[in-house]
């Protein structure tokens, strides 16, 4: 094992997915070693008894608390209409109001709110394990700041199916992250990543890299400052009847845009770009894997190798 291959420890307690991309910069220092252990399936939680990664169910909102679109536009609860004085519900919401509390008409608030969502729903449907997706969520359903709506039977907590024409965007941005996690067996592994050589390979099924390409080690694990990482997927499953292709994961939780270097082994191979939550319509562009690829402040991009003998197995192919 690489020190770059896997995260040391990991956070224990929690079965939620979890990510920094989504928090303001007060109370995220050390959580990078926590958020890559969610990712990539928490074994140190499920591993153990002949489990699976399916063990794992991971959350970003449920229906006790917020909406996705609440957690990104609120700091605190707004429970005034359940006529409880604002005392139910709870305070730890771990939510950010990306600079204006609630409603705004500011359009660089409004634009880091969308990336913001686009950043959790990629980080729940990438993720190892099982996700659970809260419904409305997928077209920014609003609940005003309410985090315990449970007994609202009104417009607070409807579905306001107008809101899917209003944020089609995200609709389609999370019916492509469905439709990948469908197409591509390595984001639902029946067997824990483990950091060492695949069956049949020489390359790690999963590794971790800096944002200039070199290897994580367990200082860089341990940097309090460390908002920013690359995960490295070969492509195994843990099936060798269910062969994917490699990936790369980007990461900046950083606010700031960050340059990303491709790790020096993968640079033989074309990159095309699979995601991209800052430019959603972005896709399927081949980048050049010897420059820089730049990621704006709290955005994340996806990558993949494509194998030739699957672009067949693949629908439309």
């Amino acid at each position: 094992m690489t020190s770059g291959s896997f995260p040391p420890g990991g956070a224990s307690g929690t079965a939620s997915t979890g990510t920094p991309c989504a928090t303001s910069g007060e109370g995220t220092e050390g959580t990078l070693p926590d958020f890559a252990t969610r990712v990539s399936g928490s074994r140190d939680l499920f591993g153990h008894g002949g489990r699976r990664p399916t063990a794992s169910v991971n959350i970003i909102t449920v229906h006790d608390g917020f909406t996705l679109n609440d957690l990104v536009s609120y700091n605190g609860k707004h429970n005034e209409a359940n006529g409880e004085d604002n005392r139910d519900g709870t305070d730890d919401n771990r939510s950010s109001n990306c600079g204006v509390e609630g409603p705004t008409d500011d359009q660089e608030v409004l634009d880091l709110r969308a990336r913001q969502r686009r950043n959790f729903l990629a980080t729940l449907m990438l993720s190892e394990g099982v996700p659970l997706l809260l419904g409305g969520d997928e077209f920014a359903r609003r609940q005003a700041g309410n985090n315990n709506a449970y007994c609202q039977d009104d417009e607070l907590t409807w579905l306001d199916w107008s809101a899917v024409t209003e944020h089609a965007d995200l609709v389609d941005f999370t019916a492509r992250l469905c439709s990948l996690r469908e197409q591509h067996p390595v984001f639902r592994r029946r067997q824990f990543l483990h950091g060492t050589p695949a069956p049949n390979t020489t390359r790690d099924d999963l590794d971790w890299y800096r944002p200039d390409g070199l290897s994580m080690s367990p200082q860089d694990w341990n940097a309090p400052f460390a908002r920013a990482v690359t995960m490295a997927l070969s492509g195994a499953t843990g099936d060798a009847t269910r062969p994917d292709d490699p990936f790369l994961w980007m990461i900046n939780a950083w606010w700031e845009p960050l340059d990303f270097t491709i790790p020096d082994s993968l640079r033989d191979r074309s990159w095309n770009i699979e995601l991209d939550t800052m430019n959603p319509n972005d896709a399927s562009r081949t980048i050049d894997p010897s420059g820089p690829v730049t990621l704006t402040g709290r955005s994340q991009l996806l990558l993949r190798s494509p194998t030739p003998d699957r672009v067949a197995e693949l629908p439309g192919h």
